[in-house]
């Protein structure tokens, strides 16, 4: 019923800048926290950037000043621009959200499929 879709992710070189976009649908009623999670070959998962429906955002210490995370509510839809992008930022990235459906109360918790950012030196 509800569906998270990446896009934007490719091969960028270092010091680059790369958009990702994440584009819920389905049969949503609203949508509360969203997130960027990314994981490197080998490498846990880790939260990268979280935004609330209000606007308020977090960033793991290492992509602090040059990731930013953002959303449009109209189009249920979630950005991470990613700036000065390094090697070390390789990793499959996944969008999650917390979706308010019409048969539940509180939240689901959706992921996405993934998308693939690679950074050459």
């Amino acid at each position: 019923q509800v569906q998270l879709v990446e896009s934007g992710g490719g091969l960028v070189q270092a010091g680059g800048s790369l958009r990702l976009s994440c584009a819920a649908s389905g049969n949503i009623f609203s949508i509360n926290a969203m997130g960027w999670y990314r994981q490197a070959p080998g490498k846990q998962r880790e939260l990268v950037a979280a935004i609330t429906s209000g606007g308020m955002t977090n960033y793991v210490d290492s992509v602090k000043g040059r990731f930013t995370i953002s959303r449009d509510n109209a189009k249920n839809t979630m950005y991470l621009q990613m700036n000065s992008l390094k090697p070390e930022d390789t990793a499959v990235y996944y969008c999650n959200a917390h979706v308010a459906v019409p048969s539940i109360k509180g939240y689901l918790e959706v992921w996405g499929q993934g998308t693939l950012v690679t950074v050459s030196s």
